[in-house]
């Protein structure tokens, strides 16, 4: 049923393309459906071209015959399809559970309108429950972990590296009363690349519970 709910909000996202754009690929299991139902519209004769976060995003695209542009000859992408690890009301979003947050943010800059999708169980009152992604530059690693730890988080190092050769941090805060706080700390912390907090940079969300979709809007409009 998880599984229904992710391909039917991925397939909601998906129909917001058009013919000629540049979409941007996110990384995760849910971006995975919105990455098949793509490839059967360009099949189906769609004009597209496409930009991935990850390494596997961009193999997953290219096997199902979406042509994928390198992003660093790109600097502006029509929509980014993207997943969450908890999205609230806000459409304030925790991200980075598959590790290419630091990217994530950086197509998502770029994009002119980024979605999200996702099945019920990532949507919450609050974000702040799931841990916290940091990506680091390996050099920094013992000097972060001891600046998170002064700023509440429980740390545990994650296994391997990211796409961009660097370590990702997880941490766990018992609260997040002030994301913004939080992310304006970790942008200013010598050392970090990148985080999982994102806050301004989602535009709409699709959710799906149990069959039915609901977009959220940046601005108070759903559907």
């Amino acid at each position: 049923m998880q599984d229904d709910d992710k391909r039917l909000a991925a397939e909601a996202a998906v129909a917001e393309v058009r013919d000629g754009m540049l979409v941007g690929l996110g990384t995760g299991s849910t971006v995975r459906f919105a990455i098949e139902a793509l490839g059967r519209r360009a099949a189906a004769g769609l004009g597209i071209m496409a930009v991935a976060t990850s390494i596997d995003s961009a193999a997953k695209a290219a096997a199902v015959g979406i042509a994928v542009r390198n992003f660093a000859d790109v600097a502006r992408v029509d929509l980014t399809i993207d997943g969450a690890d908890e999205i609230d009301h806000r459409l304030a979003a925790i991200k980075g559970a598959g590790g290419a947050m630091l990217r994530e943010k950086i197509v998502a800059a770029a994009s002119t309108r980024m979605v999200v999708i996702a099945d019920a169980s990532k949507r919450v009152a609050a974000i702040g429950a799931a841990k916290l992604p940091v990506e680091v530059l390996p050099f920094a690693r013992s000097f972060v972990t001891a600046r998170l730890t002064a700023l509440g988080a429980a740390v545990t190092d994650r296994d391997g590296t990211t796409d961009n050769g660097n370590i990702v941090l997880d941490a766990r805060f018992a609260s997040l009363p002030d994301a913004r706080a939080l992310a304006a700390t970790l942008d200013a912390t010598p050392g970090v690349l990148g985080h999982g907090l994102f806050l301004t940079e989602v535009d709409a969300a699709y959710i799906a519970d149990d069959g039915v979709v609901t977009r959220l809007e940046r601005g108070g409009a759903s559907g």
